[in-house]
This record gives C-alpha cells, sequence and structure tokens, in this order.
C-alpha cells in the first residue's frame, strides 16, 4: 500500500467537484422543505457504500460486457466535461426526474446526486489512473464533507449566499474541465498505444 498526499488530495477535488455538494445546497434544502427531515448520516453512508462497491465491483462488471477500463475513462471524461460545462456556464444538459413516493435520504439524495452517475463513472476513470487505497481515501474524506455539508447545509447557505455557492460553483467547473481534458488525453493514449 502507497498512500500518496497529492494523489488523495487530487481524487478528493475531483469528486469533490463532481459530487458539487455545496452546489446541491439549494436543493437539499428544498428536500428538507418538501420531506421534513433527512437523515445526514444515513445519506452520506449509503452514498459511500455505493461509491466504494462500484470502485471494486465497477471494473468486473465492465470486462463481464466487454468493455476495457481505458474506453470506460474516455467516456467518463465525456461526462466530466459535460458536468463541468454545466457548472461553468449555469445551464442544465440533463435533468433527473425526481419521486416523492420514496424517501429523500436515499433518493435522490444519497443516489443520484451525491453517488450518481457523474461520481461513479469518475471513480473508474481515476481508477485506470490511481491506486486504489488514495481513492478510499479520497472518498472517505469526501462522505465526511458530506455530512458536515448536509447537517449544516442552511447554516452555510446563509453564511456563503446564493452568490458565493455559485462562485464555487463556476470554479469546481473550470477545475473540473482541465481534469476532463487530462483524462481523455490520458487514455486515449493507452487505448491507441
Amino acid at each position: 500500500m502507497q498512500f500518496e498526499i497529492k494523489e488523495i488530495i487530487t481524487v478528493f477535488m475531483v469528486l469533490f467537484a463532481v459530487i458539487d455538494i455545496i452546489g446541491n445546497i439549494p436543493i437539499i434544502i428544498d428536500l428538507r422543505k418538501k420531506m421534513g427531515h433527512i437523515q445526514s448520516e444515513k445519506a452520506a453512508l449509503i452514498a459511500g457504500v455505493i461509491m466504494i462497491l462500484f470502485l471494486f465491483l465497477g471494473q468486473s462488471l465492465l470486462q463481464l460486457i466487454g468493455i476495457d477500463v481505458n474506453s470506460f475513462a474516455v467516456a467518463g471524461a465525456f461526462v466530466l466535461f459535460f458536468i463541468a460545462l454545466e457548472m461553468v456556464l449555469g445551464i442544465q444538459l440533463y435533468k433527473e426526474e425526481e419521486n416523492s413516493s420514496m424517501t429523500a435520504t436515499v433518493f435522490p439524495l444519497a443516489f443520484p446526486l451525491i453517488a450518481g452517475p457523474g461520481s461513479l463513472t469518475t471513480l473508474l476513470s481515476l481508477r485506470a489512473e490511481y491506486a486504489i487505497e488514495n481513492i478510499i481515501v479520497a472518498v472517505i474524506l469526501n462522505v465526511i464533507l458530506i455530512y458536515i455539508v448536509l447537517k449544516t447545509s442552511s447554516r452555510i447557505e446563509r453564511i456563503i449566499g446564493s452568490n458565493g455557492i455559485k462562485i464555487i460553483q463556476k470554479v469546481f467547473g473550470v477545475i473540473l474541465l482541465a481534469i476532463a481534458v487530462k483524462l481523455f488525453a490520458h487514455n486515449i493514449k493507452a487505448l491507441w498505444a
């Protein structure tokens, strides 16, 4: 096992940008108003379990259907690119339908808002480039941060304000764009090698 602080920080930042828990504060507050109570620890834990399970089983699932990690990483780079475009330009390319009959803690909060297609694709894409133990540490750090944000979402919104949330979203969007380009370039080379 080789823990590298630089890798952990990079993976943490990528996941933080993709999950966009700060940008999702208005959605979290809206869910709290609609559903009453959200179990922050349960939502964070379920999201963490989904991400770590997919980190280990995702590659086997891909092999089962005949797709290699580099191809998935290239596809993941496209997903990241479009998520980043949404964040930077303030547009919505894809909208999830909400189902109010299910509990807000699991759906849509833990899945697909936190552990959604973007973060799961990102995990496999990152696995093609970074050590698995560093990814796990980054996932755990993100889950802790998600829990803190869920617990203090209304306070954070009051402190930062809606403009502050938008600024953070745009900054992480630009970082995510750069990461998507790097991920694409690295994995496309591996596919053509």
